[in-house]
């Protein structure tokens, strides 16, 4: 036994031996973790009918005898879902729609269709407008502001995209005549609604909107609220719009969506913020030429891997506008046409050099 060693030493090893410490249970450390959720076999449907700084107005039991409005707030494994109006949500909690009270969005329904714009079209960051519509009235103004075809352009682009059907309504036709402006879209599959003597054929549009849930989108000052009001008879707030500048400001700050109720039945008006462009960077260049319906059935005669672009060679729509074939206006699409393909053409090669 050398001196470093001795019988107390090996009586402090069993006295201490590690077998014996104790250790202090933690219960929250200790539990397995696991990614299994409640079913929420309880929850309700309901549509998102606006979102407002982290809360949801969601409607429940929608056309049944309960129907009510409910705020609820978002579960927290959906913080990375976006939640936009139009949204099928399924909600928790309490949706009595009593004052005070708060439901939870525990998930969503699988999405019929997405419309979304970028900032610009070099943004290729997208920003959901609305889920689950399957019409969009655009509206424009025959003035005070000037009508912009190509944004017209864009949002029927946009609309494609997203699978929804386009529909455009003219306002102020008091003002100017919107002839000319309409030339742009002849040969297009859009049908055009139009003032007269000043006054909007509320009947016609309501009677489109029937059984529909339509997005409206516009140029802000083109009186977008007032026919959303009008329609609905809700109490959006009206804008005005510079005469010299002619720019509007925002009436409507965030989407909100409001009931249409006509003699053959109702349908869901979705009005917007006005905006004053709209970014394609998200949208797949293939459905471009797709907007322009009169021009695409042409392009089948193109060529292999045609660009449509001013030097393209044998390019069949090119032709049929330099011909006369499509009618007033085609020279005017094939011009809009072939600034959205540049654009996009620019957007790749960045990607492509990037």
């Amino acid at each position: 036994m050398s001196w470093l060693d001795s019988p107390d030493d090996d009586e402090d090893d069993l006295r201490y031996d590690e077998s014996s410490i104790r250790v202090r249970p933690n219960p929250k450390a200790n539990r397995p973790r696991t990614k299994r959720r409640p079913a929420h076999a309880d929850a309700q449907i309901a549509r998102v009918l606006g979102v407002d700084r982290g809360r949801y107005t969601v409607l429940v039991d929608e056309d049944g005898p309960e129907e009510r409005r409910v705020l609820a707030t978002r579960a927290r494994e959906l913080r990375k879902q976006p939640i936009v109006n139009g949204d099928r949500a399924r909600v928790v909690g309490d949706l009595s729609g009593d004052e005070g009270t708060l439901g939870r969005i525990i998930g969503l329904e699988e999405r019929t269709s997405l419309l979304r714009r970028s900032a610009d079209d070099t943004d290729q960051v997208e920003r959901v407008i609305v889920a689950n519509a399957d019409q969009m009235l655009v509206v424009v103004a025959a003035a005070d502001p000037e009508p912009r075809a190509r944004l017209v352009d864009r949002y029927l682009v946009a609309a494609l995209d997203a699978g929804i059907r386009p529909l455009l309504v003219v306002t102020k036709t008091d003002l100017a005549d919107p002839t000319a402006f309409l030339a742009h879209f002849v040969g297009l599959d859009l049908r055009v609604f139009t003032s007269a003597q000043g006054e909007m054929p509320l009947d016609e549009i309501g009677e489109a909107l029937i059984g529909h849930s339509t997005v409206f989108v516009g140029h802000s000052g083109v009186g977008k609220s007032t026919l959303v009001n009008a329609l609905t008879g809700s109490e959006r707030a009206i804008g005005h719009v510079n005469t010299v500048t002619g720019r509007g400001r925002h009436t409507s700050s965030s989407a909100v969506s409001l009931r249409y109720r006509g003699r053959g039945g109702s349908g869901w008006v979705i009005d917007t913020p006005g905006v004053r462009s709209f970014g394609l960077g998200h949208v797949d260049p293939a459905h471009v030429l797709g907007a322009f319906t009169d021009l695409a059935e042409v392009a089948e005669e193109c060529p292999r891997g045609c660009t449509h672009l001013p030097d393209a060679p044998d390019c069949a729509i090119i032709e049929a506008v330099e011909a006369g074939r499509l009618g007033p206006g085609a020279a005017a699409r094939l011009d809009s046409l072939q600034r959205l393909l540049t654009t996009f053409q620019g957007i790749e090669r960045s990607r492509l050099e990037g």
